[in-house]
């Protein structure tokens, strides 16, 4: 059975899947019998545990088939966005080490990138460790060492928050998602008076992967795909096919393509284009099955994993200044365990030829979960 399938099978069940008992999402990839890879494509069900069918009632049991198509029920346990080398660097900072808006605890500092309008120097990471999960203003201190790992105002402000993608919560209405970018004069100089808090962040944000379509990757935000069919301009990314863009009905929930941010440095002769173990990255990849991928984040540093599953849509529970809030991603990668807290924004590199392949914002202690970098490249307006 062909990878399209599997892709209309998702569509076509995913409501259903996803209101079984201990279902936390659905997504494409190789069906595995007693351990090993059977090379087959498979509707891959996501549980946070495995139970035994006499755990089960007939309503929560996962078809073995759907339309035809193998289903595969994979454990992925409680996934969370992730943030906790932690120390001073001066007087070169390179990528992979911690960063952090004044009041989150602690992130990783993905990548020393350049605005594509401008040229100017700007450091990559996500939106929930640059801009607080959307409680930020342009122009907010950014710190190296982030707060977590001793960083303090104004000794350790190496950078002002330049924009970033806002999430958009499941309470609000489905509207594309706003680049939030610097006021017309510039922000002001003084540091703000506040002191750097811990209740925000990625250290308490969970998640939950869901249904991956095919064309969620694609399409923008707001929108959702009536059809998984391929057509004339569908595209093949290391022999997977995806289908080309197509607009259907807006969902009532919106959906975010990213979890991202920029800040600017105060002195960009402070930065490093380098990854810490990695080196520099030149160019781009995109993900796909079997991947081998690594990372150098803040909490667990030098890490290897394959990617294991495509396309997935993810709900994530953010803590904001107004509470608890969730937030719908589609379009995201999911590999092997290779994170922990503190290594959200980490630059997900090719194991082989140093591209980069997306951007690390969540996982658990048994996957990781990523943005494609061209999403993130293509949002933000930036070059790597």
């Amino acid at each position: 059975m062909s990878t399209e399938q599997a892709f209309q099978a998702q569509a076509l069940h995913q409501d259903t899947l996803l209101d079984k008992q201990n279902v936390v999402g659905v997504a494409v990839g190789y069906k595995n019998a007693t351990g090993e890879n059977t090379g087959d494509v498979a509707v891959v069900v996501l549980v946070e545990q495995k139970k035994p069918l006499a755990a089960l009632t007939a309503q929560d049991v996962i078809p073995k088939e759907l339309e035809g198509m193998k289903t595969d029920v994979v454990e992925v346990g409680y996934l969370r966005a992730q943030q906790t080398a932690r120390d001073r660097y001066r007087p070169v900072i390179p990528a992979g080490v911690t960063i952090g808006h004044y009041k989150v605890t602690a992130g990783t500092l993905g990548a020393v990138v350049k605005d594509r309008t401008t040229g100017a120097t700007l450091l990559l990471s996500n939106n929930h460790v640059l801009a607080n999960s959307n409680d930020a203003l342009i122009g907010d201190d950014i710190l190296q060492p982030a707060a977590m790992d001793g960083g303090h105002l104004p000794a350790d402000v190496v950078a002002k928050l330049e924009r970033f993608v806002k999430l958009r919560y499941t309470d609000e209405t489905s509207t594309p998602p706003p680049v939030v970018t610097p006021p017309p004069t510039p922000p002001p100089t003084n540091p703000p008076t506040n002191p750097p808090t811990t209740n925000t962040g990625c250290d308490i944000v969970s998640l939950v992967v869901t249904v991956a379509n095919a064309l969620a990757a694609l399409l923008g935000s707001s929108q959702r795909v009536t059809t998984t069919t391929l057509s004339a301009g569908s595209q093949t990314a290391g022999g997977i096919a995806v289908p080309a863009p197509v607009t259907g009905t807006a969902l009532a929930v919106p959906e975010n393509r990213l979890d991202a941010a920029l800040a600017r440095p105060l002195d960009a002769s402070m930065f490093s284009s380098n990854i810490q173990t990695i080196g520099v990255v030149s160019g781009t990849k995109e993900p796909v099955l079997g991947m081998r991928v690594r990372k150098f984040g803040r909490t667990t540093e030098y890490t290897e994993g394959n990617i294991t599953l495509i396309n997935a849509t993810v709900n994530i529970a953010y803590n904001t200044a107004a509470g608890a809030k969730t937030a719908r991603f589609v379009g995201q990668t999911i590999t092997e365990a290779m994170s922990q807290g503190g290594d959200s924004g980490s630059l997900i590199v090719d194991a082989t030829e140093n591209k980069a392949v997306g951007l690390l914002f969540a996982g658990s202690t048994l996957a990781t979960i990523f943005t494609p970098i061209t999403v993130v490249l293509s949002e933000l307006n930036i070059v790597i």
